[in-house]
């Protein structure tokens, strides 16, 4: 294993550096997010970044890329020192980035967000044919049937992914930057993507892939950096890096993400699903969820496993009243609650932490405090006034309970990092006080530590009644807290499991090959 240093000299011979960062610090405030950083970027290369979420992987990267600019130190770009002013500046000499984050205009079309800002121009403006053109060309090496004319926001939040994948890989650029790009990919979308990787890489493309999904990133890596704290700690060639290397360097020791909670019986059934129903949402003439049962008794912790177009998303989001379903019940502790309106379901207690944080978790203009007391809001309200002490203490005790790391609750939302944010829409959903607690993909875009917390925070509730449910795409996360595995495949329930079961056997009643 090569030894802990941050010199540069000290790195993996891995070919020409065409990228670097030298002592690059990044302060905000009182709080550093670097902290004199040294990192390589190698021509034709993949350097896969590790580090917890606030590690500050995501700020360096905005670095390189232009997007902020640093409180110290210098970049340096073939061999001379540069200083981007924006974004544009950076994409002109070869660096894009994918964030983390999506970043496209919803209202508008794919072809429109892939091209929005260097349009291309003909002789009597706007070539929108010839957008369109390689709009359909992207497309097709992605493997998506994605017309270049339909809306965004009319895509599910996988082909939404790839859309901002699309985007920067038609600026051609030789450095890519790619910050969780395939957090919401289906394992198919992941191995195309890793196909253009490796096309793109013989051709002589940087890549910087910054991923939480660990065992996918090792196939891709041709060297590892991991970051913690704002400062560097590790790195080795791919040849010396395994799993335990990268969890014990990212997080000082090997954690898990818990064990069913036991010690206790269940109680009632406090959410019954029956015979349900649901149409799909995009006008499809075929059911996501068809004829669906299931019962969720307080205090048990289920897991709803299956691949992308399972129909996972649609169920849950159906059960929390965003969804209308064509027929069926959903009963809450005795009490049919299909007519409810999402808000009146939250007041029963039957609440949803959603896939997508960003869009539907939280309000970017809002403190984190004001997130946190949002969906409580009937509870610290008279008539028309807010009754500012019972709110505050809200917000302390949840900060607390859910251990979210922040300066208060005054702070900005986006000040905080993805795995604090996500504790933000649990917390602001623990704070209603639930029966029943719904979450798709809870791990989404966060780090093992992280991960490791929120599982902790839903054992927690179940031992002290709440019944949880929760979707996944990550096998291991099965195999985790809950009780009960259920496994969905093309809108029906394929197989059911005990926590004693196998990945093998979750992944094949999923319709996942197990070849590999």
């Amino acid at each position: 294993m090569t030894a802990l240093s941050d010199t540069p000299a000290a790195r993996p011979d891995a070919g020409e550096v065409v990228l670097a960062a030298r002592n690059v610090a990044k302060s905000y405030g009182a709080v550093q997010a670097l902290k004199g950083v040294n990192f390589d970027i190698h021509r034709g290369q993949v350097t896969t970044l590790f580090g917890e979420n606030g590690a500050g992987k995501s700020t360096l990267m905005k670095i390189l890329s232009g997007v902020i600019q640093p409180t110290s130190g210098e970049i340096v770009l073939d061999g001379q020192p540069v200083a981007f002013a924006n974004s544009t500046e950076a994409r002109d000499r070869g660096i894009s980035i994918i964030h983390q984050e999506l970043s496209l205009a919803p209202n508008l079309s794919v072809r429109d967000n892939i091209f929005m800002g260097r349009e291309i121009m003909g002789a009597t403006g706007v070539d929108f044919a010839e957008e369109e053109r390689q709009t359909k060309v992207l497309m097709e090496g992605l493997e998506e049937e994605i017309d270049p004319l339909t809306p965004v926001e009319e895509l599910r939040l996988g082909q939404q992914q790839i859309v901002e994948i699309a985007r920067a890989l038609s600026v051609d650029s030789r450095i890519l930057i790619m910050d969780e790009p395939t957090s919401a990919l289906s394992a198919a979308e992941v191995e195309v993507l890793f196909k253009v990787i490796r096309d793109l890489t013989a051709k002589g493309v940087s890549i910087v892939y910054i991923s939480h999904h660990l065992e996918e990133a090792l196939q891709i890596t041709d060297h590892a950096v991991v970051l913690r704290d704002g400062t560097m700690t590790a790195y080795a060639p791919r040849a010396e890096i395994d799993l335990e290397w990268i969890v014990r360097n990212m997080v000082g020791e090997n954690y898990d993400l818990g064990s069913p909670p036991d010690g206790y019986d269940f109680g009632e059934v406090a959410l019954s699903i029956r015979d349900l129903t649901v149409p799909d949402p995009a006008g499809g003439r075929y059911n996501v969820v068809d004829r669906l049962s299931l019962d969720l008794r307080a205090g048990e912790v289920v897991c709803i496993y299956g691949l992308m177009g399972a129909g996972r998303t649609e169920l849950l989001e159906t059960v929390a009243g965003r969804f209308g379903a064509s027929g069926g019940e959903i009963v809450l502790e005795g009490r049919e609650v299909s007519h409810l309106t999402i808000a009146d379901r939250i007041e029963r207690g039957l609440a949803l932490v959603p896939e997508d944080r960003q869009r539907d978790g939280l309000v970017q203009t809002m403190s984190v405090g004001q997130n946190l007391s949002l969906a409580s809001i009937r509870h610290f309200v008279r008539g028309f006034l807010i009754r500012p002490a019972v709110e505050k203490k809200l917000i302390e005790d949840t900060i607390r309970d859910v251990t979210v790391k922040t300066s208060g609750g005054g702070a900005a939302i986006g000040s905080l990092s993805g795995g604090n944010q996500q504790k933000v829409v649990i917390g602001k959903i623990m704070a209603t006080h639930p029966k029943v607690i719904m979450l798709d993909e809870p791990s989404r875009g966060i780090d093992i530590g992280a991960k490791a917390e929120v599982f902790r925070l839903l054992a927690e509730g179940a031992r002290q009644g709440l019944a949880v449910v929760y979707s996944t795409s990550e096998v291991g996360e099965c195999l985790s807290i809950a009780h009960r595995i259920i496994v969905m495949h093309k809108g029906r329930i394929s197989a059911e499991f005990d926590a004693s079961a196998t990945k093998e056997q979750i992944m094949a009643a999923s319709g996942e090959s197990v070849a590999a």
